[in-house]
């Protein structure tokens, strides 16, 4: 921690710490509670993030609060000369050498830690490790804002349990004595800098201007018990019933027992995993204890799973690979539970069900990316009004019907809690029947009122959404000819209508021709031609986010339809392997985009045939190997092992390497 007396003073203070290393500035007037400082200090997602007398720059915006602190010197200067303008409190400068102690440091007390930033220690159960997941190596900066307040001698952390009186939100103080943190936070707005204002509720951040203020807001602070505040903020404001009801009430306990023993939400995240695939593990074994032990550790899966959420959000450690963790190893997890249990079925009665798992898993990947496409097609879009969306925005004030709504499109509490009982108390075959006709219904019900949405709404999608689509397609070379040689201006309806004509040509040809018959590939070929016509323009029609699900459909579609009715051995878990790859693909494109830093290289889609090379391919071996003992199988191993290296390489080098910022999902949108 480093005081400053005056303006210039922090320029130097500030000019001393590293320029990749992240900021904080603080009144040595703050009044208010820990969790106020570490909302407005240690998240990682914002380039600035402020409170009242509390300021956090990450390194994108150090050239901007340069600027700030240099027009602030030099009206300082002014002042000074005979200005008249309010004396400024010293403001201090958080370098990256200090992180919090322990929250039962003496008021009063400096309690920083010197050395580098992954060597301090945070105090247990608060901010973010430097170094962990929150940010890496400049998580340190930010995280001696606890110690900032208490060395300011200003600053005593009181939680009272025993007052029950609490202030609404928005009067955590009086107007209170002029700070100069404010006004560097104020000319950061003013130079198209972001400034992040948490939402702070009933928790206070004050500078008060005299003794009487002070003790104001020192009582203010007693009376709120920012602990709790901290551990119900841990939760999603949206979520399911099954997780909000049956989960969420007693895994926030477990979200701070693993931060006040240091780990990190990505280690939980892993915990789930290997649960997850310890299930499947069991559900394989194709006997009923074998089944019931997997219903239970699914169970204890999604704990764990909703778990690492609510660490991140309690401990404030968000970072991109955390998202991209937890979103890739749920379909992971659930992918590989619905092979345990193919594998079960075939051990326990010799009951063939990969045909069911493969059509459960490629009704999911379609359904999630139906959310996607629909989401970022509209994430920006200008006059986003509907009179669909205004009608669910009265429903919304109607308790139970929000309820209702959340169950019927099975997010994955629902959903992976109907999987476990069936599977510990029934067949896999009914528990894949019962799963396909929830999905079904729920495709159909979300499906449905996002196109009528979109057609009743009157938006301008923007150049950022048609690219995100564009992306999301992951075309081809073969569709990137027939775009070139088609070019067109925009259409309403021609991107989707093209993509419904293909996939459903592909599809209802594969099935109407069936396995070692030219006609499929005749088909894709077609496909393949008018994918080219549906991207040839920007996407930015009403319906045109339906483009990337009917590709989805579309490719995975007839891989399941051809091993289904080759009856080759091996065909349909080969088949599993290769649609698992290809998802993977899918859904780390997704998640780049996310994080803001756009899909996978060219280069890479381009190489691995785009969605509509992979049509072609797979189909022309069909036709080609049908003859052939195994010849289909060991074609779609290849093609699996082919894609699955070339798109786990380059992922885990993304995502290792990457400068993205952190994200983390706050939308409480139902997986």
């Amino acid at each position: 921690m480093r005081t400053a007396n005056d303006a210039a003073g922090v320029t130097a203070e500030l000019a001393a710490v590293p320029a990749h290393e992240r900021v904080a500035l603080v009144d040595p007037r703050f009044v208010g509670h820990v969790h106020t400082l570490r909302l407005a200090l240690t998240d990682p997602r914002f380039p600035a993030a402020a409170v009242r007398g509390a300021l956090s720059v990450q390194p994108e915006a150090r050239t901007a609060l340069a600027r700030a602190v240099t027009a602030a010197t030099a009206t300082a200067r002014i002042s000074g000369s005979g200005g008249g303008a309010p004396t400024a409190a010293p403001a201090r400068a958080l370098g990256p050498a200090e992180s919090l102690e322990r929250e039962t440091a003496p008021a009063g007390v400096p309690a920083t830690v010197p050395g580098r930033a992954g060597q301090a220690r945070p105090p247990l159960g608060s901010a973010p490790r430097p170094g962990a997941d929150a940010g890496g190596g400049d998580a340190g900066a930010a995280s001696s804002a606890d110690a900032a307040a208490h060395a300011s001698g200003e600053y005593t952390e009181s939680r009272s349990r025993s007052r029950s009186r609490t202030r609404p939100s928005g009067t955590a103080a009086a107007p209170g004595a002029h700070s100069r943190v404010d006004d560097l936070a104020a000319a950061l707005d003013a130079e198209g800098v972001p400034v992040h204002r948490p939402e702070l509720g009933v928790l206070v951040a004050a500078v008060p201007a005299d003794a009487l203020s002070r003790a104001k807001a020192q009582d203010a602070v007693d009376a709120v018990d920012d602990e709790r505040v901290r551990l119900r903020s841990a939760v999603k404001s949206r979520d399911g019933f099954f997780t909000t009801f049956c989960i969420s009430p007693y895994s926030r306990y477990i979200a701070r027992w693993c931060a006040r023993r240091g780990l990190t939400p990505n280690q939980v995240t892993t915990a789930s995993l290997l649960t997850a695939l310890i299930a499947a593990a069991c559900a394989a074994t194709g006997t009923r204890p074998g089944f019931v032990s997997a219903g239970v550790l699914l169970i204890a899966s999604f704990v764990l799973d909703c778990t690492d959420g609510q660490l991140a959000r309690y401990s404030l450690q968000y970072s991109t690979l955390g998202a991209w963790l937890d979103a890739t190893f749920d379909r992971a997890k659930e992918y590989a539970y619905y092979a345990g249990l193919a594998l079960g079925a075939a051990r326990a009665d010799g009951d063939d069900v990969w045909a069911l798992a493969l059509g459960a898993m490629v009704l999911q990947t379609c359904r999630h990316v139906v959310d996607f496409a629909f989401n970022e097609a509209n994430h920006d879009a200008t006059g986003n009004t509907s009179p669909t969306a205004a009608l669910s925005g009265r429903l919304d004030s109607v308790g139970w019907t929000v309820w209702v709504r959340r169950m019927i499109v099975l997010p994955i509490g629902e959903r992976w809690a109907m999987i476990a009982v069936l599977t510990a108390f029934t067949t896999p075959r009914i528990t894949f029947y019962v799963l396909l006709v929830g999905c079904a219904l729920a495709a159909c019900y979300t499906t449905a009122g996002r196109v009528l949405r979109s057609l009743t709404r009157r938006a301008e999608r923007t150049d950022r959404a048609a690219h995100a689509l564009a992306e999301l397609a992951d075309t081809g070379p073969l569709a990137e000819l027939v775009a070139k040689a088609a070019s067109r201006g925009p259409s309403s309806y021609l991107a989707p209508l093209s993509a419904a004509l293909g996939a459903a040509a592909v599809l209802a040809g594969t099935a109407a021709a069936g396995f070692g018959s030219w006609v499929p590939v005749g088909c894709a070929v077609l496909y393949a031609v008018l994918a080219g016509v549906a991207v040839a323009a920007p996407l930015k029609g009403p319906l045109d986010w339906l483009v990337p699900p009917l590709f989805r459909a579309a490719e995975y579609g007839v891989i399941l339809i051809l091993a289904a009715c080759s009856e080759v051995n091996g065909a349909l878990p080969a088949a599993f392997g290769l649609i698992a790859a290809v998802a993977y693909h899918h859904y780390d494109t997704v998640y780049r985009i996310r994080g803001g830093t756009g899909a996978p290289p060219h280069l890479l889609v381009r190489a691995i045939g785009g969605h509509e090379g992979r049509t072609v391919a797979v189909t022309a071996a069909a036709a080609l190997l049908h003859h052939r003992n195994q010849g289909f199988t060991i074609a779609l191993t290849a093609l699996a092992a082919a894609l699955a290296l070339a798109v786990l390489t380059e992922s885990i080098r993304f995502w290792v390497s990457s400068g993205a910022p952190a994200v983390h999902d706050e939308t409480g949108e139902p997986a």
